[in-house]
């Protein structure tokens, strides 16, 4: 029998300044369009069971959502376009942004589609192909249409198929009124407010096993040592010699995240995926220090730590099929198998899924017939939100069809990491030494060496010193932004090699939060932060399965 583990990872960065306005709007967008269409996918599949792993500062933004639409007080500008009167009130600058921001999506599944909302880009695309900037030139009734249209293609697939008025919204085109507009901003509210707790019954049926990520997204074996970047591929390095108190930042994301997990779902998590499965030996001894039964990573990490100790890696299913252990520690390590992963995240998009889930049962198949050894074990580790933009439907009969063939499955069952733990406590290997790296190519180079982001690790480091400097009372206000900062994030993007749109806004919010936490400090901030770190131009980098919240 192989053990088959589906982990799906849902993670946005803090988008929110220091006075909780939004200045991303991905969070509520991928609920309402991702986030519920998984929870339903699960709630259609009882049979289906998997680990849903969740970042701390999603479900406290998700929260925050809640608490907006409630008290109809709203810090998201794109969100309160949504249900604005008169959207000819806006400025110049507002309207150019908003129309920048409704066309942001995969335009061959999310516009395409739909032949109002393409009219619309068209009429967009004519005028500012004129020489005019467009937001003059349209119209009050263009921008009601366009921002109904963007939260209309923002919305999931089962959501529109148990919700008859929002087909009844599409159907319509065109001409919407604020009535329009106000009936679909009450569904995001509710749809948004029932998520956490439609997770938690999946968890407390025994569905789903509930995980985490340290707090804030935070790379552990970077806060823990700048060295480990050089483990497994040569880096430059920052400037600064290491994170300054590294360790206790580390074990304060840590610990944050455990009290946090514990308070939303009823009890802490057995396990964790550190942010970018990011681990190192210290990493694991730390995660271990706080009784954590289980941590996972990328294949590229056991590849580099097998080869290091001379083991043979001629027959993958032999090697990757079993959880390790460090020696002296009780937290199993589990290795995502990167083949399976990137067929759902990358290249099953372009597949009919008949013929996508009939090759992934191939290939799981081919796995179990030549996995050595008792009970082994498969996982797949991946984003659980961006994939399904690129998939027809938002993926839904792809994953409709997925969990019932996997449900299903002779000689697979579907378990999770507690439960194979709790059943097989024997069968973890011993592992010599972890080489310390990522799920990205099993290094850090997506984060550390190239000069922009050495640069943004710089500046950070720059600014935790004033922390450090700064009396208890300020830094205990500035502590919530610190650990914003802290999040792996930003660095993904720095880069220029990186597309130019997604570079330039995690930029924008980076450097706005380092501000706001020396302005925090009482501290004056340094007039680099006034400049662009980098401009991006290039292409999105390889690995996407688990790209950030950026359409």
């Amino acid at each position: 029998m192989l053990h088959f583990v589906l982990c799906w990872h849902f993670h946005q960065p803090d988008y929110r300044d220091a006075d909780g306005r939004y200045l991303l709007p991905w969070t509520y967008l991928h609920a309402v369009k991702d986030y519920a269409d998984m929870a339903a996918h699960l709630e259609a599949h009882p049979g289906m069971r998997c680990v849903v792993n969740f970042v701390p500062t999603l479900t406290a933004q998700l929260d925050d959502y809640v608490a907006q639409i409630a008290a109809g007080e709203l810090r998201d500008p794109l969100l309160a376009c949504l249900i604005e009167p008169d959207l000819t009130s806006l400025t110049l600058v507002q309207r150019a942004d908003l129309i920048q921001q409704c066309f942001k999506g995969n335009h061959p599944t999310m516009l395409e589609p739909f032949p109002a909302y393409r009219r619309l880009y068209t009429l967009w695309k004519t005028v500012a192909e004129s020489g005019a900037t467009g937001a003059s030139y349209l119209s009050g009734q263009f921008l009601s249409d366009l921002v109904t249209w963007y939260h209309l293609a923002w919305t999931g697939e089962t959501l529109r198929r148990a919700h008859p008025e929002l087909l009844a919204l599409m159907e319509k085109g065109e001409g919407y009124t604020l009535a329009d507009r106000q009936a679909l901003f009450r569904l995001y509210g509710e749809v948004i407010a029932g998520l956490l707790p439609r997770y938690r019954a999946l968890a407390e049926r025994g569905q789903i096993e509930l995980s985490a990520t340290p707090h804030s997204h935070p790379i552990l074996p970077l806060l823990l040592d700048f060295q480990t970047a050089r483990e497994a591929k040569p880096l430059p390095l920052p400037e600064a010699p290491a994170y300054p108190d590294g360790r206790h930042r580390a074990q304060t994301h840590v610990q944050a995240a455990i009290e946090d997990h514990a308070a939303r779902f009823g009890h802490p998590p057995a396990g964790v995926w550190p942010a970018e499965g990011g681990v190192s030996d210290a990493a694991v001894r730390l995660l271990d220090g706080f009784g954590l039964a289980w941590c996972a990573t990328g294949e590229g990490v056991l590849r580099h730590s097998l080869t290091a100790a001379g083991a043979s890696l001629e027959h993958k299913p032999q090697w990757i099929a079993t959880p390790y252990r460090l020696p002296n520690t009780r937290t199993a390590l589990f290795f995502r198998d990167d083949h399976l992963s990137d067929l759902i995240g990358f290249e099953y998009k372009g597949w009919h899924s008949e013929d996508a889930v009939r090759h992934f049962h191939y290939v799981l198949d081919e796995l179990r017939r030549h996995a050595s050894g008792p009970n082994p074990v498969v996982s797949v580790i991946l984003d659980g939100e961006n994939a399904w933009e690129y998939y027809p439907y938002n993926g839904y009969y792809f994953l409709s069809q997925l969990y019932l063939a996997l449900s299903g499955m002779n000689g697979v069952r579907t378990t999770t990491f507690a439960e194979y733990l709790d059943l097989y406590p024997d069968q973890v290997r011993e592992l010599p030494h972890l080489v310390a790296g990522s799920w990205v190519y099993g290094d850090f180079a997506t984060w550390m060496g190239d000069a922009a982001k050495n640069r943004g690790w710089d500046w950070l480091c720059a600014a935790k010193q004033a922390f450090d400097q700064a009396p208890e009372s300020l830094q205990q206000r500035a502590e919530p932004l610190l650990m914003s900062c802290e999040s792996s994030d930003w660095f993904w993007w720095f880069g220029d090699y990186n597309p130019g749109d997604a570079v330039a806004s995690f930029d924008r919010v980076y450097r706005q939060k380092l501000k706001r936490l020396y302005e925090t400090l009482e501290a004056v901030p340094p007039a680099y932060l006034d400049s662009p770190l980098c401009a991006g131009g290039g292409a999105a980098e390889s690995g996407g399965v688990m790209r950030r919240g950026v359409a």
